[in-house]
């Protein structure tokens, strides 16, 4: 039923070293659903009984991460493979390697236990399969392969109380469901509804972590508008689409950029798609008097970032690259002179360039600025004096005041 071909030989290889040792080991979770729904796998995770000191012994490429949720990490040159603990999710001693907090979020589980128990305390049925490449058998769950089967996303116990538990798996759920095209559970979408708010508790780490895996990983405006419709999407991002149709329109139209870029194989990264998400942010705190106030603009930028930063973690390596981009979009503007020449040697104008189009679709402008600079980066000297010719003699240059944002400031 799977193809181990199709899967890593390194992980393979710990599972061998692992059984050598006398331990269990089996590949879990996401990586079994995938390939069992005939989807490439982007990770491979490995459940063991082995603890973490154990596993440790065994592999001398490896170091133990995590207090929280203690698990370990082995590595070769190319490929790092999370090795976890089986864990029972009960805490009979009362020793306090279980902790919650009041609304019942798990704090601390390094409880260990058997295959069956952690099976129980995954968080739904077709994300608690193991598979063993070795004996090629798959345990686990009893409904997990029925649900795969049926396509469905069913929370393993009462949704409610899973969810209270870790509340990011309300955005799991319907990520899930977008990828796989399965349907949710009715019983998913009422405990979304009901403890959808607990996601403001999570760590903004965390939370950066699941806005990769929700915008890019090719499916982010159907996701986005998933997340929507159960009131979710302001706990990823700080940017209310209702607050005008330009505000909506940009942001689809940053997905569904994002979403091509990965359809044709062009790389992505979350930097470039934040600058997009906050620029109508950034311009209403910009705004005076129906004008863009450049002393405010700049002010603007720290405060903008420092807001989303509250709910997703920025590396601090994208803050300098998604101002970049804010600056270009009124550079993009200046046409004088030698501008045009230094604006396009700018390390970040492609990106720049990229969400000027954006930007243009989303306002439905038609000031012929994006033609403009798609003849500009031609390599002809003579056809880019002749466009900051025309510019000049017909003095078409937009106003500094607005910088031609007429549509967005609307």
């Amino acid at each position: 039923m799977i193809n181990n071909k199709k899967i890593s030989k390194f992980a393979i290889s710990i599972i061998e070293d692992l059984k050598k040792n006398n331990y269990q080991g089996y590949l879990v979770g996401g990586c079994v659903r995938d390939l069992l729904c005939g989807l490439e796998p982007k990770d491979f995770d490995i459940a063991t009984n082995a603890t973490p000191e154990q596993i440790r012994k065994v592999f001398k490429a490896s170091r133990i991460i995590g207090k929280r949720f203690k698990l370990v990490h082995v590595f070769n040159r190319s490929e790092l493979i999370e090795v976890a603990t089986f864990r029972s999710g009960d805490d009979i001693n009362n020793d306090g390697n279980l902790v919650q907090d009041q609304s019942g979020k798990i704090i601390r589980d390094n409880i260990w236990g058997g295959l069956e128990q952690d099976s129980y305390r995954r968080d739904f049925t077709i994300n608690s399969l193991y598979y063993c490449p070795l004996s090629k058998k798959i345990v686990g769950h009893e409904d997990g392969m029925k649900h795969i089967h049926e396509k469905k996303v069913v929370s393993i116990g009462d949704p409610k109380k899973r969810f209270a538990e870790d509340p990011v798996r309300c955005l799991r759920a319907l990520r899930f469901s977008n990828k796989l095209n399965f349907k949710v559970d009715p019983k998913i979408k009422d405990a979304i509804y009901e403890k959808g708010h607990l996601l403001s508790g999570i760590s903004n780490a965390r939370i950066f972590d699941e806005f990769c895996k929700i915008f890019l990983g090719g499916m982010a405006e159907k996701n986005y508008r998933k997340m929507t419709s159960f009131g979710l999407s302001k706990y990823l991002v700080t940017t209310n689409p209702e607050k005008s149709e330009f505000t909506s329109r940009l942001i689809i139209e940053a997905l569904r950029n994002t979403d091509k870029r990965l359809k044709n194989n062009q790389s992505v990264t979350p930097g470039f798609l934040i600058a997009a998400l906050l620029w109508p942010e950034l311009l209403e705190k910009s705004i005076a008097k129906g004008e863009i106030n450049l002393r405010k603009f700049f002010r603007s930028m720290d405060q903008v970032l420092r807001k989303q930063q509250k709910i997703t973690a920025i590396p601090r390596k994208f803050h300098s690259y998604i101002k970049d981009i804010w600056v270009l979009q009124l550079k993009l503007h200046s046409r004088i002179g030698r501008q045009p020449y230094k604006t396009l040697k700018h390390p970040r104008f492609r990106a720049a360039y990229d969400f000027m189009l954006i930007r243009e679709k989303a306002a439905n402008e038609i000031n012929n600025l994006g033609k403009w600079w798609t003849k500009f980066q031609r390599n002809d000297d003579n056809l880019k004096k002749s466009l900051i010719k025309i510019i000049n003699e017909n003095d078409t240059q937009e106003s500094f005041k607005t910088f031609g944002f007429s549509q967005e400031l609307r």
